[in-house]
């Protein structure tokens, strides 16, 4: 009897859970709890943008079809080579001719390159009117300054002449020339050919024969006429 009670009273019992192990398992399991709601919350809310991805990436386009272009065989130009050197000649030309424009031009030439042999004044009584430059037959003869061609042609003991009136009135005279490159009325500038040299009419040899008249008179001696204008002869 004592026996049956011993083994009765030895069963075991289930111990209670002490209250900090509730504790500690509550908000474990509360945890958990969270833990997995937040990430549903998550989870659902990346789900939209992933639709919507899907749902823009799956709309169509607009339905148009590439437009192909046509382009005509290639046919070489004839004579292709011949047009372009005559492009380039003539874009040559313009260059020049722009050049040419841009570049000053001389406001007051010698009348010719030489020996100077003569001077002004009198000699053996008579009035030597201007100053002798020698050089080759036909060496170029210039004006000196701008102006207009008044007498071209033939002249009384110059054989022949040249006479130039230039805007202030003067005239200059170039005489015993061979050749003439202007006619009467003709606009001619500074440095402008107006003739060759010669020994024609009263002369002892190929030279020009150069004078000055200031507006229109009787001469001055050139030298310092032309010194005034930078000319130097010598």
């Amino acid at each position: 009897m004592e026996q049956t009670q011993r083994v009765a009273g030895g069963k075991h019992r289930k111990q209670p859970t002490p209250a900090r192990s509730r504790i500690a398992f509550v908000a474990l399991a509360t945890g958990t709890v969270s833990t997995a709601g937040a990430t549903g919350v998550a989870l659902a809310n990346n789900a939209n943008p992933a639709i919507e991805l899907t749902a823009d990436a799956a709309q169509p386009g607009n339905g148009n079809a590439p437009q192909i272009l046509a382009i005509p065989e290639f046919k070489p130009m004839p004579n292709l080579g011949d047009q372009l050197n005559k492009a380039v000649e003539y874009s040559n030309v313009l260059a020049a001719a722009d050049v040419a424009a841009r570049t000053p031009k001389p406001k007051v030439h010698t009348p010719a390159e030489g020996a100077f042999t003569s001077g002004f004044g009198m000699r053996w009584g008579v009035l030597h009117a201007g100053i002798d430059i020698a050089n080759a037959t036909n060496t170029p003869i210039y004006s000196v300054l701008d102006g207009v061609v008044i007498d071209a042609g033939a002249a009384s003991g110059f054989g022949q002449w040249v006479r130039v009136q230039h805007e202030d009135g003067t005239i200059t005279v170039y005489g015993h020339v061979e050749t003439i490159n202007v006619t009467v009325g003709q606009k001619v500038a500074a440095g402008e050919q107006i003739a060759g040299m010669g020994n024609r009419g009263f002369s002892t040899g190929t030279h020009l024969h150069f004078e000055v008249h200031p507006n229109g008179g009787g001469p001055v001696d050139p030298i310092p006429w032309l010194a005034n204008l930078g000319i130097v002869i010598s």
